[in-house]
């Protein structure tokens, strides 16, 4: 096969892919803001906390729904934001999924000191082109 031929073929199988790379990628507004409602920082709660999402300049949306200008939750829990937000955020233990499109929910900690951050992510649980982060609060559960 010659070479022309060869990295035609190559060029058109990558070109689909980077095209859906591209496409899991959303913009936010400039002033969009995510914050917690409830709990406030340095709270003294019990171990079902109850916790409200509260976002501003943006809408909420579920996974799986592409509509500009929205996004859904994810709660950070005793972790740090991924260094990597180009890809879908891992659901995990230490970051919880609200894909649903929910603005609350009631988790369960161990006693002792914890923190929570809020983190947008769009339609593919990627996080927005200019990451859309609540401030980090620490909660102390007895």
């Amino acid at each position: 096969m010659k070479k022309s031929t060869i990295t035609l073929l190559s060029a058109l199988l990558v070109a689909p892919m980077s095209t859906f790379a591209g496409s899991m990628t959303s913009s936010a507004p400039a002033n969009a803001e995510v914050y917690f409602v409830q709990p406030s920082d340095g709270a003294t709660v019990q171990q079902n906390v109850k916790v409200v999402f509260g976002l501003r300049n943006m809408g909420v949306a579920p996974a799986g729904v592409d509509k500009s200008n929205t996004g859904h939750h994810h709660l950070l829990i005793d972790t740090e934001v991924p260094t990597d937000l180009s890809k879908p955020l891992p659901a995990t233990d230490k970051i919880k999924h609200f894909g649903g499109g929910q603005t609350e929910t009631e988790i369960k900690l161990a006693p002792g000191t914890h923190t929570l951050q809020l983190l947008l992510g769009n339609h593919a649980h990627v996080p927005h082109s200019s990451p859309v982060i609540s401030d980090k609060i620490t909660i102390k559960v007895e």
